[in-house]
Parts: C-alpha cells; structure tokens; sequence
C-alpha cells in the first residue's frame, strides 16, 4: 500500500508552492532558479520538503521535488533512471501530457535538463539524452521508469525530516533497459567533447547538441555561458 501523498500539515510555503506550480514547464523553471546542491557539507537526498526548507537541489532530489508537486496535479509520480558507465547515473521526473512525455530536471551539466513532451515513448525520451550525456567519463547504458508511489510503499519519500536514501536504493537496483549507442559514434562525441572544452577554456557546450528545439529553458548560468 503506499504511503498517502497528503501530509498531515503543509507549511505556508508549501502549500503556496504546490498551488502555483502547476504545469511541468513551471516546476522546471522554479527548480532552474535554485542553486544546484553541490553537496559541500556531505552527500544528502533530500525530499520534497527539505528542498524547499534548503533552498537547494540536485538531480535526484528536483526529481522528488516534482514528483511530489505534479502528484497533486494528476501527474503520477514517475522518475527515470539512466545508468552510467562510471556510475554517474541521472534522474528525471518524466510525465506525460498529450499523449506525449517529457521531463523536469536538474544537472550540472547543461545538456542533462528537461525536455519538452514531444517524445513518443520513454524510450525516445531517454535517448535524447545519449549525446549529451558524453562527457570525459560518462556514457549511458540503460534506463528505468519508477513509480514511487508504487515502488516505495509506505517509506516517506515526500515529507521526511532526514535523507530518503531508500530512493536511491530503489532506483539502483531497478530493472533497466538497455540503451545502447555504437563504440564509433561513443568516441567520437568523446572526442567532440575533450575538444570543445579544450579550444572554449574549459566551458561545456550547448550549441553544438542536435536536437536542442526539445529541450526546455536552461538555468540561467548556462543561458549567459
């Protein structure tokens, strides 16, 4: 049985946060505007709650973020999980929305934000990710869709106090689909890469990215790079 989305009593900020942020593109653009959480005092993640008290988000937790605000507006509660090759993996919240999905998230990585709902399936979704994922290290491997509503049971993932490191259990040994890409078109965005970071001082690249129509507004730190 999960746990009930409600809890017994939202702050102020809560509930005000929850009514405004109603749409996907909404959430996207609160998130866009919180510090990325970097994790300076030690790893955290961190629910729903505790991002809003912080002020402060990575990828797994602007996953949680959403997933609880869009439950409250008929979105079930679904994340995404890519595996990595150097066990760097992403998480996105993903919903549907005219028949159509696309995603909410947060990176450090420019290329690793949301999306709009243009994708026929998951599957298209999470490929639109392959390329952008590339960077000196990383690579995807696969990917899985959670409910967390279903999957979590009675653990408090939306509300609590402290770290909902149950999620990240979860989501590790999820099942995955592979994903795979081709060794020749793998090196040689790699090589694209260590280029561009080379000739631009080190900054990453956005411009050069196909499919770029599909992705939803940027924080604005990458917007000015």
């Amino acid at each position: 049985m999960a746990a009930d989305p409600v809890p017994p009593k939202l702050t102020l900020r809560e509930r005000r946060l929850i009514g405004r942020l109603r749409r996907p593109a909404a959430v996207q653009a609160w998130l866009n505007a919180l510090p990325y959480n970097t994790e300076a005092d030690g790893e955290t993640l961190r629910s729903f709650r505790e991002v809003v008290r912080t002020g402060k988000a990575h990828c797994l937790e602007a996953a949680l973020f959403a997933a609880v605000v869009l439950e409250h507006h008929g979105f079930p509660p679904l994340v995404l999980s890519f595996e990595s090759q150097d066990n760097l993996d992403h998480v996105i919240f993903v919903y549907r929305q005219g028949g159509r999905w696309g995603s909410i998230a947060r990176s450090r990585d420019p290329g690793l934000h949301g999306r709009r709902p243009v994708f026929a399936t998951p599957r298209a979704l999470a490929r639109s990710y392959v390329e952008p994922y590339v960077d000196y290290t990383g690579r995807v491997l696969g990917f899985g869709v959670c409910n967390l509503a279903e999957a979590m049971g009675r653990y408090d993932w939306r509300w609590s106090r402290k770290n909902v490191w149950k999620v990240e259990r979860v989501l590790i040994d999820w099942p995955h689909t592979k994903l795979p890409t081709s060794d020749a078109r793998y090196h040689a965005l790699l090589k694209r890469y260590r280029e561009y970071r080379e000739a631009h001082g080190g900054r990453k690249p956005i411009a050069y990215y196909s499919g770029r129509e599909t992705w939803m507004p940027l924080p604005a730190a990458f917007r000015k790079a």
